[in-house]
Order: structure tokens, then C-alpha cells, then sequence
């Protein structure tokens, strides 16, 4: 009966670390596209704070999670859109513009919450689809296949970016503006278009990131709801070296550590609170130190690009 328990335990904390990572997976992908251009967007906490509550209010005043979704996409390509015409355009310094929009966007979605609603409230969300045959496979189904589909789709969307940033037109193009864009602006290519494109890109995806935890995880929003998730997405595209691949092996990194640290608390076990809560974040940290000696940054990464200087 131990055994059956240990082996419940163990399938409850994979489950659980799958779903936290969605939004990591929805933020971070987005992310890359956007460094990978060349852009970095400290904002992304902003940007997933809009997406959650305009997700929830969406849901919450339609009754529908589906439009939730869409106006938290929506919304952070609006956001995205905003830090591209900062960043590209007025080739503002990345570092601060992305923290300057972090925190409008983090005073702003309090205010509206505070003055649309005041209080703590459930909204529509989406429940799990068990996948036919599979989501009953004994100890496997659980794990993989008894998730909602933003959790599939989060997955789904690591294959895809890697075929777009490896496989197509675009992806080269992204690549080389991140890398050279001056030998890319020579050959035709409009750089800050492509950087328009992917800043946007992973604005919207950063506002699904956001949608993901009111309407595909807690079905409710409150302040502080991403609760540094932004800037560990930041953190992950460093860690998985600008490839989906390594976004997602980061991401499951934490997400199994936030998790344990979860079944930790529930199953009672006599482990100060406090470690259990920050073990995830030391070892994103213990992880970032150990990866960020071994990689190479797109190298435009935060430079403005000036046609003047090819």
C-alpha cells in the first residue's frame, strides 16, 4: 500500500509540474523570438498581469474563457506593440523601457481590478480534457493526458517554434537580424519590421501566459497572480541558450521543483515552509549559473539597430 501511495505521490508531482509549465512555455517561446531579434523584454511580467486580468475579466463579463483568451492575446500584442515602437523605434535603452512597462502594467491592472470589481471573484475556466484511450493508461495517463488544452497546446508550441526559427524563411530572417543586421538589412531584409513582428509575437504570447493562470489554472484573478513568472521566463530563455528545446527542459526544471514543493506542503511533511518555497527559485538560479558560462547570446541582443552604422 506504501508503494502504491509513493508511486501516487510521484505521478501527482509530474502531473502537477507539466501544468505549471505552460505559462513558462507560452512566455519564455514568445521570448526567444523576441531575443533572438535582437529585443529584450523585461515588461514580460507587465505584459502577463495585462493578459490575466483581461482574460479573467473577459471571461468573467461573457461567461466565455475562450474570448477570455483571445482579448488577453490581444492585449498583450497591444503591449508588445508598445515596446517595439519603444524599443525599435525610439531605440530606448531595453533594460529600462521593459522595466518602465512592467510597472505601468502592474499599477494599471490593479487599479482596474480595484475599480471594476474590489474583490476576489471566480470566473469561467477551462476544465481537463482527458484525452480518449491514453488519459487511462495506468501511472502515464494522469501524468501526460488529463491536462486542459492550454497545457497541450503550451507543449505543442515547442516543436512548432523550433520548425519556424530552423525550418522557414522567417526563421532565418529572425536569426540573422538578432545576429547581423546589417548583413540582413543589405540583402533586402527590414530589420526592425522583423522586430516589430517578434516583439509583438511574444507580447501576445506572454498575454496567453497570463490568460493561462485565471482562466486555465485558478479561474480567478488577484494582484500579483504572476507572481515573478515574467522575469523567470526571462531567466529560462538564458537558460534553454535562445533554443525551444532548452526553454522547455528550463521550464520543467522549475515547474518540477515548484511542484514538489507544493506536495511538500500538502502532504504534511516536516520541512520549513519558507525552503520549500524557494527551493525553485535557487535552483533556476543554481541552473542559470551553471548554463550562462556555456552560451552565446544573439549578438545584437539589446543594440538599436542605425542603418547609418552598417
Amino acid at each position: 500500500m506504501g508503494a502504491i501511495s509513493g508511486q501516487g505521490v510521484i505521478a501527482g508531482i509530474l502531473a502537477t509540474g507539466i501544468r505549471l509549465a505552460a505559462p513558462f512555455l507560452f512566455a519564455s517561446l514568445g521570448e526567444m523570438f523576441a531575443q533572438r531579434s535582437g529585443v529584450f523584454n523585461l515588461g514580460l511580467e507587465g505584459i502577463m498581469m495585462m493578459g490575466a486580468f483581461a482574460g479573467f475579466m473577459t471571461s468573467l463579463g461573457t461567461g466565455s474563457p475562450w474570448l477570455g483568451v483571445l482579448a488577453a492575446i490581444g492585449v498583450g500584442a497591444a503591449l508588445g506593440l508598445l515596446m517595439a515602437f519603444i524599443s525599435v523605434t525610439m531605440q530606448a535603452e531595453q533594460g529600462i523601457s521593459g522595466i518602465g512597462l512592467h510597472m505601468f502594467c502592474w499599477g494599471l491592472s490593479g487599479l482596474l481590478f480595484r475599480v471594476y470589481l474590489g474583490f476576489i471573484t471566480s470566473c469561467k475556466g477551462f476544465g481537463p480534457w482527458n484525452i480518449p484511450v491514453l488519459s487511462h493508461i495506468p501511472v502515464l495517463g494522469p501524468i501526460l493526458f488529463q491536462h486542459n488544452w492550454m497545457v497541450y497546446f503550451s507543449l505543442l508550441l515547442v516543436p512548432v517554434s523550433w520548425f519556424v526559427l530552423y525550418r522557414t524563411t522567417w526563421g532565418l530572417k529572425v536569426r540573422a537580424v538578432g545576429t547581423t543586421p546589417q548583413a540582413a538589412d543589405t540583402l533586402g531584409v527590414n530589420v526592425n519590421a522583423i522586430r516589430y513582428q517578434c516583439v509583438v509575437l511574444g507580447g501576445a504570447m506572454a498575454g496567453l501566459a497570463g490568460a493561462f493562470l485565471t482562466v486555465g489554472q485558478a479561474n480567478m484573478y488577484a494582484d500579483n497572480i504572476t507572481a515573478g513568472r515574467g522575469f523567470i521566463a526571462v531567466a529560462l530563455v538564458y537558460f534553454g541558450r535562445w533554443s525551444p528545446v532548452g526553454i522547455l527542459l528550463g521550464s520543467l526544471l522549475f515547474s518540477m521543483m515548484n511542484a514538489l514543493q507544493l506536495w511538500i506542503q500538502v502532504l504534511g511533511i516536516s520541512f520549513p515552509y519558507e525552503f520549500a518555497v524557494i527551493m525553485p527559485y535557487v535552483m533556476t538560479i543554481a541552473a542559470l549559473a551553471v548554463a550562462v558560462r556555456r552560451v552565446w547570446a544573439p549578438t545584437a541582443l539589446g543594440k538599436p539597430f542605425r542603418r547609418e552604422a552598417g
